[in-house]
């Protein structure tokens, strides 16, 4: 066809087959801006020296939420000193003062939990802890409870004092002659007293009370101090810091080795991946939606099922359906995964409603109903186990 032959409407109507630049400004102005942003604040992050150090949980120097720096400056303003330590060597020369107690924030990195024993004096120890029989003789963790305030509802002194405090985590079995406080229910205590050979040993089944995050709720404060402030001197045991030096005489760090230009090749880099991305990128239209000739509502398809079922005297089918839809909405109600077994999904069932194991294992898993009065039956009692398992 010749292009003399056309007219000024076919003419308006043509449009160039690639984009222009305009065009693609336009379309990956947004882009551009974000990906300078985030190369910026990475070059940032590099030449600051990797970003802020992470919290030590439980450590008296530090500020961040997980710290316990305010816990260690209320002890000092009591007249207590502080001390703190990263090895069990450090703790064993702090208790040749005298008058100490041991705080020992996890023992997971402790290995030497018999050295650890043997320290006279005080002590508390926080967490489910490894090696507890040589620290607590005679106390056991049973369970895994939730962190909340709790009542104490023992006679010991130090949590009378305090009220409520915020405790969970570890739950622990009280031997003989030991104090438990703080019940989680029937799976134990979350802290036991008891006195061991040259003092008293305090454990906790988690030290979030003594966090800054925490220390300023319920009578966080006053526990932790009524159960470190026994003594004169406080040894805090915490994790050795990680190995993350190079050796040699200078102590220098791997950023310190690395060459001036790796942060800035790194940030160009970035920044060729991003321009490439954009250049070779496949630009997409805007999505077209388009409007269903027909809306089914879900109730009238359920109903017209059923009436299918009903015609072809399907009850195992319908049976099937709904057996399986219940058991879908009780697993996880129920905290089961969802391949679990038969046994295993009666038996939960048969805990949480109170109904015998062998109703509910045919209401869930029995015959195909004899008529359609027990395909009715059988429906309004999964619905009943299943609102039963929901109250509950």
């Amino acid at each position: 066809m010749s292009l003399t032959g056309m007219g000024p409407a076919e003419t308006r109507q043509s449009a160039p087959a690639s984009p222009t630049a305009r065009s693609m400004w336009r379309a990956s102005r947004m882009a551009i801006l974000l990906g300078l942003l985030v190369v910026a604040a990475a070059v940032v992050t590099v030449a600051l020296g990797g970003g802020a150090a992470p919290s030590r949980r439980l450590d008296p120097d530090d500020t961040s939420l997980d710290g316990s720096r305010a816990l260690a400056q209320l002890l000092r303003a009591r007249g207590v000193s502080v001390d703190r330590a990263d090895s069990v060597t450090r703790a064993r020369e702090l208790a040749k003062g005298g008058d100490r107690l041991l705080l020992v924030t996890d023992t997971s990195f402790v290995l030497d939990p018999a050295g650890v024993a043997a320290i006279p004096g005080d002590r508390v120890v926080v967490g489910d802890l490894y090696r507890l029989d040589l620290l607590a003789p005679g106390v056991r963790s049973s369970a895994q409870v939730g962190q909340r305030s709790r009542e104490p509802e023992c006679p010991l002194p130090a949590a009378r004092a305090a009220g409520s405090a915020f405790m969970g985590g570890a739950a622990f079995t009280v031997p003989r002659g030991a104090t438990g406080c703080y019940p989680a229910g029937d799976d134990g205590w979350t802290l036991v007293s008891l006195p061991n050979a040259g003092g008293t040993t305090t454990v906790v089944g988690d030290g979030a009370f003594m966090t800054n995050r925490r220390l300023a709720e319920d009578g966080n404060a006053a526990l932790a101090l009524d159960l470190l402030g026994t003594a004169k001197a406080v040894t805090w045991l915490v994790e050795p810091p990680e190995e993350d030096t190079v050796a040699g005489p200078a102590g220098q760090s791997v950023y310190d080795l690395m060459p001036p230009g790796v942060p800035w090749a790194v940030a160009m880099a970035a920044v060729a991946v991003l321009v490439t991305g954009l250049w070779r990128g496949r630009r997409l239209g805007p999505v077209v939606t388009e409007r269903l000739p027909v809306v089914v509502r879900a109730a009238e398809t359920v109903e017209g099922r059923g009436r299918l079922y009903r015609a072809r005297r399907a009850r195992g089918r319908a049976a099937d359906v709904l057996r399986a839809g219940a058991i879908d909405r009780l697993l996880p109600r129920l905290g089961l995964a969802p391949d679990a077994g038969r046994d295993e999904v009666v038996a939960a069932v048969a805990a949480r409603t109170g109904h015998a194991p062998g109703q509910v294992g045919a209401a869930l898993y029995g015959p195909e109903p004899a008529d359609d009065a027990g395909l009715v039956a059988l429906a309004h009692y999964l619905d009943s186990i299943e609102r039963t398992v929901g109250e509950h």
